[in-house]
């Protein structure tokens, strides 16, 4: 436990020292995830037995049984979709996981200097590859590290950056909490746009979940975007975000979910409503695990994630 404290003191230093900027061809990162980690908020730094946690936390591939490989696609806004694939294979040597995922903006119109459309059209498009490992490093203590290519294109042009997620989870002895900590996206651009270097957006986030007892509720917690620049230093600390995922039986879970920082970034002066607020319910089908996701970010921004998870070996 020692070493887990250490390591979130050495964090909470990066997180003073260094700001990045958030606007970036390459922001498409912060929102990747699943039904699951979607409907609680994207509170899921500590979340175990989830075939794609390991994108806000490369440890815990670790927590999740061999083989298990999880489908997601998100209905965005207009013609914007994207998903992700991720599969988990678990042998003497540690835990490893790969993963591909995609954003597609739909088709655009060409147009002259007047604005006359053309008849032709364009498109754009995200694309990231990624390999996890994982292992045990300490009695309770797990760390992972994911090693990811990114690419961002539109029309004629693109840009390309390689990065490194790392990340811990301590599991408490009581075997209901567990703390954890992770760096995501910190890495370097490899090819640019006119000439131009774009910065990736680090994220620095600190959490934990806690399974109630007495009651059938797994609680998450965490801060996010600890790295942004910010006014002061605990200015950083208004992104966070809360998730609860009720055990309704062997087969339902109900999830519901907060992320402040998304509130935060609607203007004041615009009906925030729902905004930040997510849901989704999970079912599990014996073969097959089930979730759906909803995320409100706006009055027009409604977000659905649909994911399917099972593990190959039942299959066979």
């Amino acid at each position: 436990m020692k070493i887990f404290y250490n390591l979130i003191l050495v964090l909470i230093l990066i997180t003073y020292n260094f700001s990045f900027a958030i606007d970036s061809p390459f922001n498409f990162l912060r929102y990747q995830s699943n039904a699951r980690n979607a409907a609680l908020g994207g509170s899921v730094i500590a979340l175990e037995n989830d075939a794609a946690a390991f994108l806000f936390n490369p440890s815990l591939i670790s927590k999740v049984e061999d083989k298990q490989m999880q489908v997601t696609f998100l209905k965005h806004v207009l013609d914007i979709n994207s998903g992700n694939v991720s599969y988990i294979h678990q042998n003497e040597y540690g835990s490893f996981a790969a993963a591909v995922g995609f954003t597609t903006y739909g088709s655009f119109d060409y147009a002259d200097k007047i604005g006359n459309r053309t008849g032709t059209t364009f498109t754009a498009s995200d694309l990231t590859f990624g390999i996890t490992y994982a292992n045990k490093l300490d009695t309770n203590l797990y760390y992972g590290i994911t090693a990811k290519y990114i690419y961002a294109g539109i029309e004629k042009v693109s840009t390309s950056a390689l990065a490194f997620d790392v990340g811990l989870i301590y599991n408490l002895a009581d075997g209901r909490t567990n703390f954890a900590v992770s760096i995501l996206h910190a890495g370097t651009q490899l090819t640019k746009i006119s000439n131009q270097s774009e910065p990736l957006p680090l994220d620095v986030r600190i959490g934990f979940n806690h399974r109630l007892r007495g009651l059938p509720l797994l609680f998450n917690f965490s801060f996010h975007h600890l790295a942004d620049e910010t006014s002061s230093f605990f200015a950083r600390f208004k992104s966070f975000n809360i998730g609860g995922e009720f055990y309704i039986s062997d087969n339902i879970n109900l999830r519901l979910g907060y992320d402040n920082n998304v509130r935060n970034l609607t203007d004041a002066e615009v009906n925030k409503g729902l905004t930040g607020f997510s849901g989704g319910v999970g079912f599990n089908l014996d073969d097959f695990l089930i979730d759906y996701g909803f995320s409100r970010y706006g009055s027009s921004a409604n977000l659905h994630r649909f994911s399917i998870s099972f593990n190959i070996n039942k299959l066979l």
